[in-house]
C-alpha cells in the first residue's frame, strides 16, 4: 500500500515526466538553409518575399520554421564552405538564390533537397534533366535573364539612339555570362554597335571596369544580372551617371538607386515563388517529381529624372511600354 508522501512523490514525478514526453513527441522544427550570393542589406526585399511565400504554405519564420541566412557578398568560391556548413547543420532543404548558390549545393549533396531560383536554363546549368520531371534531390524556380539580354540592349539602344560603341558589364563566375554576352553581341552585331566586355567581382574591380570602359569611350552600358551587381547598385549608378553613360540592369534596384532604367524579370515574384517552393519541400514533397516553376513576370522601370539629368530625350514608343516611370 503507498503511502501519502509516496503518491505525492510520485505524483510529482510524474508531471515532471509529461512535459519532457511532449516535447520528445513533437516534431523539430525544420531548419531552411539559404544561400544568396549578394549582400544581406541589399537582399531584404527579395529576403522578404521568399518568407512571404513560405508562409503562404503555413510556414512562419520563428514559429515552426528557422531560416539559417548565408550571404557572400559577391564572393562566390565561398559557396561551398557555406553550403557545407549548413550540410553539416543538417538543413531540411537549402534554398540557393542563384545560379552559382545552385550549382555549389548540387555539386555538395545528392540527398538534401535543393530548391534553386536561377535565371539560366537549369538544364544547360546542369542542375536538372527536365522541367517537368527534374530528378534526384533538385528544383526550383527559373526565370527570365538570358532570353532577356538581347532586348535589354535594344531597349538601350533605342533611349540612347546616337550611341555607336556600348559596354556590358558582367561577373566572369557567373555561369549564365558567357551565354549572356554572345545573346548581347548577336544584337549588337545586329545594330552595327560596337560591344566592349569589362568584368569585376568586387567594388575595386567595379571601378577599374568603368575606367576601362571610359577609356574605350563606351557611350552606353548594359550591365548582366548578378546576384552581386545587386548589392552594388548604388556604386553602378552613381558611376552610371558620373560618367555620363546610360545604363540598363535586370531588375529595378538600379533605377531606384538613380541607374536610367532596368528589364526582366521581378526578383521579388521569383523569391516569393521559392519560398512556395520550399513550403511543398517542408510538406514531404519529393523534389525529383516537383516540375521546375517558371516566374514570367517581366517590369521594365524607368528613371526620368535620370534621363533628363543626362539630357536624354526618351521616345515615347520606350515610355508607353514602362510598367513604373521614376518621376
Amino acid at each position: 500500500m503507498i503511502g501519502r508522501r509516496d503518491f505525492i512523490t510520485l505524483l510529482g514525478g510524474a508531471a515532471a515526466a509529461w512535459p519532457l514526453a511532449a516535447r520528445a513527441q513533437q516534431p523539430a522544427v525544420p531548419v531552411v538553409g539559404y544561400l544568396r550570393g549578394g549582400g544581406r542589406v541589399a537582399s531584404a526585399l527579395l529576403d522578404a518575399a521568399f518568407r512571404q511565400g513560405l508562409a503562404s504554405m503555413g510556414f512562419e519564420e520563428r514559429r515552426n520554421v528557422t531560416i539559417d541566412y548565408r550571404y557572400v557578398d559577391g564572393q562566390y568560391d565561398r559557396q561551398a564552405a557555406e553550403v557545407a556548413d549548413l550540410l553539416r547543420r543538417q538543413v531540411a532543404v537549402i534554398y540557393a538564390a542563384d545560379n552559382a548558390a545552385a550549382l555549389a549545393a548540387k555539386a555538395a549533396t545528392t540527398t538534401v533537397p535543393i530548391v534553386f531560383r536561377t535565371g539560366g536554363d537549369p538544364i544547360q546549368l546542369g542542375l536538372v534533366t527536365s522541367l517537368n520531371r527534374p530528378g534526384g534531390n533538385v528544383t526550383g524556380v527559373s526565370f527570365l535573364t538570358t532570353a532577356t539580354a538581347a532586348i535589354r540592349l535594344q531597349m538601350l539602344h533605342e533611349a540612347v539612339p546616337s550611341a555607336t560603341v556600348m559596354g556590358r558589364l558582367v561577373n566572369a563566375s557567373n555561369p549564365t555570362t558567357v551565354s549572356n554576352t554572345k545573346e548581347a553581341q548577336d544584337a549588337a552585331d545586329k545594330l552595327g554597335i560596337e560591344l566592349h566586355v569589362a568584368s569585376a567581382t568586387n567594388a575595386q574591380e567595379i571601378d577599374a571596369a568603368f575606367a576601362s570602359l571610359v577609356e574605350r569611350r563606351v557611350q552606353a552600358l548594359v550591365i548582366d544580372g548578378d546576384s552581386y551587381f545587386s548589392s552594388r547598385c548604388q556604386q553602378l549608378a552613381v558611376l552610371s551617371v558620373r560618367h555620363a553613360m546610360p545604363s540598363i540592369y535586370t531588375g529595378r534596384a538600379l533605377p531606384d538607386a538613380g541607374g536610367l532604367m532596368s528589364y526582366g524579370a521581378s526578383n521579388v515574384d521569383a523569391d516569393r515563388l521559392g519560398g512556395v517552393y520550399v513550403g511543398h519541400i517542408l510538406k514531404g514533397e519529393n523534389p525529383a517529381t516537383l516540375p521546375v516553376g517558371q516566374s514570367t513576370k517581366v517590369e521594365l522601370v524607368i528613371n526620368l529624372i535620370v534621363a533628363k539629368a543626362l539630357g536624354l530625350s526618351l521616345p515615347l514608343t520606350l515610355l508607353g511600354r514602362a510598367d513604373e516611370v521614376i518621376e
